[in-house]
């Protein structure tokens, strides 16, 4: 299992929301480049990066701060949101990002989702957002009619290779991930997971690493100082 750790940005800076809520933010750092240089001196071997502006309006807004921090560091990123057009996945592609996340435009577009997934393969991830269950969009802020299990088996049918599974009302709490959602995800797909949301400690990489998935993002816990980076990619066997 790899840890990624997660970089979101607000208006240009670095910040944590709670259970995906925009009206409370946390700024966790004076800059998005310093940030990523730390995660790559702790032996991160992928950062995660969410463009939150972007996701909210529908539109490339951070693009920038991304690309220049990805292209200032040795290890690939992957970044989500916003990203709702073969203009932007190439855009991004072309600027140094190894990875694209779509998040509404795969719920919403299946068409645009078919097209990059031929062009662009396994450098083309989904997000699957999920609410009690439900698949959400545009920021996390509308819910879907799509159960989650229903929404991955669709992706892994249409080529998907990586899926990203954040289970919102985890998100930014450090209650702990949800891995009841994720062994049942693990039992009926074969593509790479990626857990999202919840994490506190060390004890939850462990029960993360046990699911046999592949990867985990971190974010609050290692702001808020609960989680050490380098121990984590330590006992998932990175360093």
């Amino acid at each position: 299992m790899i840890i990624l750790p997660a970089i979101d940005i607000l208006d240009q800076q670095p910040v944590r929301l709670y259970q995906g809520d925009y009206e409370q933010k946390e700024c966790v750092g004076d800059s998005i480049g310093d940030i990523a240089k730390a995660f790559e001196q702790q032996g991160a071997r992928y950062v995660h990066m969410v463009d939150l502006n972007g996701a909210k309006e529908g539109k490339k807004i951070n693009q920038d701060i991304i690309v220049k921090t990805a292209q200032s560091l040795q290890i690939p990123v992957e970044v989500g949101g916003g990203i709702r057009s073969m203009e932007d996945v190439r855009f991004y592609l072309e600027h140094g990002i190894a990875r694209v996340i779509l998040g509404t435009a795969a719920i919403e577009n299946p068409e645009f989702l078919r097209e990059a997934l031929a062009q662009y393969k396994e450098k083309i991830a989904v997000g699957i957002d999920c609410k009690n269950g439900m698949v959400c969009g545009h920021g996390w802020l509308q819910e879907s009619e799509l159960q989650y299990i229903d929404f991955a088996i669709q992706m892994e049918a249409m080529g998907v290779k990586t899926i990203i599974v954040t289970d919102i009302s985890r998100d930014g709490t450090m209650t702990g991930p949800n891995t009841g959602m994720l062994a049942e995800l693990k039992k009926t797909v074969s593509i790479d997971i990626i857990a999202s949301g919840g994490i506190r400690d060390i004890t939850h990489i462990e029960a993360l690493k046990q699911l046999d998935i592949y990867g985990a993002i971190t974010g609050k816990a290692m702001y808020a100082e609960t989680l050490s980076l380098s121990q984590a990619i330590a006992l998932c066997g990175e360093a």
